[in-house]
């Protein structure tokens, strides 16, 4: 099967596709801004052994009772294993991230806990682990749940790996037919499409408290309609400074096709306003390998506009 006529409209409803997901989405011309997973706090915990395709089905009671408690107060949890054989086994001791994500001021500390029971310990006390300072990229390899991020992200982690990054496979961040997708620790900017180039230069950006706008898909602490705005002045501007802007929440603004406004603050006391809207005019794609046609109404944004207060 041909590429343009996966694309093609009309075999929306055609049997599962055998194109993988990522290829279809850039063919299509997706864009990736916006797409970063919406989630304030996370919590990374290292795992020995297979993942489910969720983590909410894990058979480890230890993490299946950490899953509950932090959904309950809208916090994600990611499995985390380094790269290749070494990342399937280890010595009891796990490394595990804590993060909260606020914009312009995410805060993500480390430390170690001896096994999964240990696990019922874990709490957002900012003085409970060790400040991470120096990068962490956490690339999605949850094979359970996508091939493109299975085949995508371990090949990039473990490219990395030997380029000596701070690298970890993650599960689920979301976005698979953006693969190889990735979360930075601490900044909490996600990425996609990445190629070991952009990843690098993703963590040297971070490693100077920046964001490289390539390849990024948003921060994480933000709803997509404000990751879009923020890339745009980004963009616009070329400021990189990751703690640099503030971004108030949209303002909807009726009419026959719904468009978001968006005001974005820098701390020199620049401002800007941005107009958000759904794209409708491209091709479907799957959301994922093996399923069928969807659309797609990606979020742009308009030409940002300098206002003074």
């Amino acid at each position: 099967m041909t590429v343009p006529a996966v694309l093609d409209g009309r075999t929306a409803t055609a049997a599962p596709l055998r194109v993988g997901c990522a290829t279809l989405s850039e063919v299509a011309g997706e864009p990736l801004a916006g797409t970063a997973p919406a989630v304030r706090k996370l919590v990374a915990v290292e795992h020995v052994g297979a993942w489910p395709r969720t983590v909410a089905d894990h058979p480890d009671p230890d993490i299946a009772e950490l899953f509950g408690r932090l959904r309950r107060d809208d916090v994600l949890l990611l499995l985390i294993r380094r790269s290749g054989r070494t990342g399937r086994d280890c010595d009891g001791a796990r490394t595990v991230f804590i993060a909260d994500l606020a914009p312009g001021a995410s805060r993500v500390t480390s430390r170690t806990v001896r096994g999964t029971e240990d696990l019922a310990s874990i709490t957002f006390d900012p003085d409970a682990g060790e400040p991470l300072t120096d990068p962490v990229m956490l690339v999605c390899a949850h094979g359970r749940r996508d091939v493109c991020c299975a085949v995508r992200g371990r090949a990039l982690a473990a490219d990395l790996t030997t380029e000596g990054a701070d690298v970890w496979e993650c599960s689920h961040l979301g976005g698979h037919r953006f693969a190889p997708t990735a979360l930075v620790l601490p900044t909490g900017y996600a990425y996609g499409r990445l190629d070991t180039g952009s990843a690098l230069a993703a963590l040297k950006a971070a490693a100077g408290r920046n964001v490289d706008p390539w390849s990024c898909r948003g921060h994480a602490g933000l709803d997509p309609v404000q990751q879009v705005a923020e890339l745009a002045v980004r963009e616009h501007t070329g400021i990189g400074d990751a703690s640099a802007l503030q971004v108030d929440a949209p303002l909807r603004r009726g009419g026959p096709t719904d468009v978001d406004t968006v005001r974005v603050r820098s701390r020199g006391g620049r401002g800007w306003t941005v107009e958000v809207r759904a794209d409708t005019g491209l091709p479907p794609r799957p959301p994922s390998c093996g399923a069928v046609l969807e659309s797609a109404t990606p979020l742009v944004a308009g030409l940002p506009v300098e206002w003074h207060g």
